[in-house]
């Protein structure tokens, strides 16, 4: 099976600041860092540090050049990732004293995709391969469309969550990895049990992650559900936490592990995550997460 990351990839300008800037407010930031990053990247990186074998797929700017050299130095394939002319997808990020975030995305060469590139893509991939998205790119009903039409597993992030992410046919996605508001906003529940319940109420074949902050997670399908806690660590920078977590349980239950033990190494790898400063290098290499004791 080869897993097949179609995404974006960022340039992350992060602020740290005392609290979230407010309406009509000006702010002074402690400091200003410029970061890799895109949910896309994170998640290719987040596999490939796991142990998996991912392609990317997406285009930069000419502004990103360096994102595709370092998914290249992580051992991410960049067959299909493009080099377009104009400026690359970006995001500003707010960092505030307790580690939390807010971000303001700018898609640039991430939302430029076509359906001519889409085919020649998907065209190199077989039934049975997996399809990791996230909803940062453009055309993501037709990207879904063509993985079906492909007979690809599909994992979906649905985030950020819009009109663009109705527009898709979520009863052709396998996995779906999503946190507690992204769960309401497809479901309109906001109860956890509430949100599985309708989830596989709706996709009854699906498989369904749901994040739950500081009380970790839940997994279920038709057949099972399991339950993990987090690892308390002091949180630094949350950007890739969710990220972290996806890349390292697919990793994991495409590799054969369980669904607890997959869930467990998830939530290990992104408590490291968060710990550190900035999106993609925050993300621990699989011997560090086997390694540490939290």
């Amino acid at each position: 099976m080869k897993i097949l990351n179609f995404g974006s990839l960022n340039v992350d300008y992060v602020y740290t600041v005392d609290h979230m800037v407010q309406p009509g407010e000006t702010l002074a930031s402690q400091k200003m860092e410029v970061f890799p990053g895109g949910k896309g990247l994170n998640q290719s990186i987040s596999l490939a540090r796991a142990g998996a074998e991912v392609y990317h797929a997406g285009q930069v700017g000419e502004d990103g050049l360096f994102l595709k050299k370092l998914c290249e130095e992580n051992g991410v394939d960049c067959t299909y990732l493009k080099e377009i002319p104009g400026k690359n997808g970006n995001a500003v990020i707010q960092v505030d004293q307790s580690g939390q975030n807010c971000i303001l995305l700018y898609g640039g060469s991430n939302r430029t995709l076509t359906k001519e590139f889409i085919d020649e893509v998907i065209g190199h991939f077989d039934s049975g391969d997996l399809i990791l998205l996230q909803n940062e790119v453009n055309l993501m009903d037709y990207i879904i469309e063509r993985a079906y039409e492909q007979e690809m597993i599909i994992a979906l992030n649905p985030s950020p969550y819009n009109e663009a992410m109705e527009a898709c046919d979520l009863s052709k996605v396998t996995y779906f990895l999503m946190n507690e508001i992204e769960g309401g906003q497809i479901t309109g529940k906001t109860q956890p049990e509430d949100i599985l319940d309708v989830m596989l109420e709706r996709y009854p074949d699906a498989k369904v992650v749901l994040t739950l902050g500081k009380d970790g997670v839940v997994y279920r399908d038709k057949e099972e559900q399991c339950t993990q806690g987090i690892f308390k660590v002091k949180a630094v920078d949350t950007t890739a936490a969710g990220d972290t977590f996806t890349g390292y349980f697919l990793s994991g239950v495409l590799g054969g592990d369980p669904v607890a033990e997959a869930l467990c190494m998830a939530s290990k790898a992104s408590a490291i995550a968060v710990s550190r400063q900035g999106a993609s290098p925050s993300i621990p290499w699989k011997k560090e997460v086997e390694e540490t004791e939290l």
